[in-house]
């Protein structure tokens, strides 16, 4: 029977004794494998945000952006038009023989609704999202230098293969010797180094999507992106973030929320209780009942902690939730969590209530609220198209899938290309920062949705979480919650 507490099991490891030291080739469930046997020591690995580091990825990164840049700037010194649809695929070219951070920048920006004219998001969502891990010789000299050169005692078993790898580390599943299943999240070399190299290099991507149209100014954008990339690679805030979720979701049985093992986690090195499930994919085929379930803990894990606390879980990678045999759900990864002000919580339910109602005035205000200026009126039935789409399901009273007749590649695309377009003749126009993970995760949990072929009364689903919403009982819950967990308050 599989075992898909994380995705991609392998089934083929050593099997090695600390004890005999003899090796063994064998088959497990879960790749899971003994342990290996102990070696000296490695130095301890160094993984600040140096000079060196940031230069090494700068050369890698201009070898592969700079050939592409230099033809954009021609292009433009001879004023000729860019062809968006070849450009795209150039830049796609460009970005898959890249790893790393700003791999991971190239898959969100292809996730951001209206962020690039569509044929950069097209094509950019081609990418790959799994990194090939690293090797075995690595995660021994990278475990050692975090735990210390003894720390093969601290496990009964630890797999060999990972679980799962992607842009900025990989996780192994292992056993602790008091027999708990465990999740360790390793963290890759130099990280701090590349991001600071890749988000430099995001000031040309933007440029060229600049070049390509001006309908939206993204620099307040390109900021959001660098400070949740900097908070991916903080593996004590990721832990008290699984604090947070633990505590605002303890009510919630459908819904599981690891543990943090601290005594085996440590700035590079984070590790969590294992939770047992198979990928959502895996139910599209089960009955509707089963996947409205499954479908139903999926909103309250999304929806609930935002409307009561300011909270998301940003990332919708299909590989970031598994399902258990009672049709809850597991939520896996905490490196991408967005909080929120109660200010702009605040905004997002007084347009729903002012869409529901047809209250003109109350729109406005929610878009004033997040930032919007100069709302003319042929700019807010702009700004409307999106928010309409995003709510729709939501203002529907109703059992309804998300979208009828929309595939999940699809979801959000039709939308975005006409504000897109709208824009264009209006613009520039600069969304707040908040919008490029709340609208990410938003559309990442609609395709889930689609995935599953769910069909549920989402407006009444959303009222219950909302219940008698006001930011100032928000407030009041949000700090409390969030002193406890350790998680510093969001700035209004």
């Amino acid at each position: 029977m599989p075992c898909a507490g994380f995705p991609l099991s392998v089934a083929l490891t050593r099997d090695i004794s600390p004890a005999s030291g003899r090796e063994n080739r064998r088959r497990t469930c879960c790749g899971r494998a003994t342990m290996p046997r102990d070696e000296p020591p490695p130095k301890k690995l160094k993984d600040a945000n140096t000079l060196g580091g940031r230069v090494r990825r700068y050369a890698s990164t201009t070898a592969n952006l700079g050939g592409f840049a230099a033809k954009t700037a021609v292009n433009r010194m001879l004023g000729r038009e860019m062809d968006k649809r070849a450009s795209a695929k150039e830049l796609t070219a460009a970005l898959g023989g890249l790893k790393g951070p700003v791999m991971k920048v190239a898959q969100l920006l292809a996730t951001v609704p209206d962020l690039l004219p569509p044929e950069f998001a097209e094509e950019l969502a081609t990418l790959q999202s799994r990194a090939p891990p690293m090797g075995w010789p690595f995660v021994r000299r990278r475990m050692a230098a975090e735990l210390g050169a003894d720390w093969l005692s601290k496990f009964k078993s630890f797999d060999q293969e990972a679980s799962a790898a992607a842009s900025l580390g990989q996780v192994h599943k292992g056993v602790t010797k008091q027999g708990q299943s465990v999740a360790c999240k390793l963290q890759y070399p130099d990280m701090q180094s590349a991001v600071a190299a890749d988000l430099a290099q995001l000031d040309l991507v933007f440029a060229i999507f600049r070049r390509a149209e001006r309908a939206i100014d993204a620099s307040e954008m390109k900021d959001e992106i660098g400070a949740r990339l900097r908070e991916e690679l903080d593996y004590a805030l990721e832990a008290k973030h699984i604090a947070l979720y633990r505590a605002m979701l303890a009510d919630q049985t459908a819904i599981a929320v690891p543990d943090v093992v601290s005594a085996l986690s440590t700035e590079r090195l984070l590790t969590m209780g294992w939770l047992e499930g198979k990928p959502l994919l895996a139910f599209k085929k089960d009955s509707l009942e089963r996947r409205n379930a499954i479908a139903r803990a999926m909103f309250t894990a999304w929806w609930l902690p935002f409307v009561r606390y300011g909270a998301i879980h940003g990332d919708p990678h299909l590989g970031n939730y598994t399902v258990r045999a009672d049709l809850g759900i597991n939520l896996l990864d905490y490196g991408c969590i967005r909080t929120f002000s109660p200010r702009f919580v605040g905004g997002v339910v007084g347009l729903y209530q002012a869409l529901r109602t047809g209250d003109r005035a109350g729109q406005v205000a929610a878009y004033e609220t997040w930032g919007f200026s100069k709302l003319t009126d042929e700019l807010i039935d702009t700004l409307n198209i999106w928010a309409r789409f995003i709510y729709a399901p939501l203002l529907d009273d109703r059992v309804r899938t998300i979208a009828d007749g929309v595939s999940p590649a699809s979801y959000g695309r039709k939308e975005a290309f006409e504000v897109h377009q709208r824009l264009k003749k209006l613009g520039p126009v600069k969304p707040p920062r908040e919008f490029v993970f709340m609208d990410r995760a938003a559309i990442g949990l609609g395709a889930v949705f689609l995935h599953l072929g769910a069909e549920l009364n989402f407006y009444e689903l959303f009222n219950d979480a909302l219940g008698d919403f006001s930011e100032a009982a928000l407030a009041k819950r949000q700090a409390a919650t969030f002193k406890k967990a350790g998680v510093p308050l969001p700035s209004d």
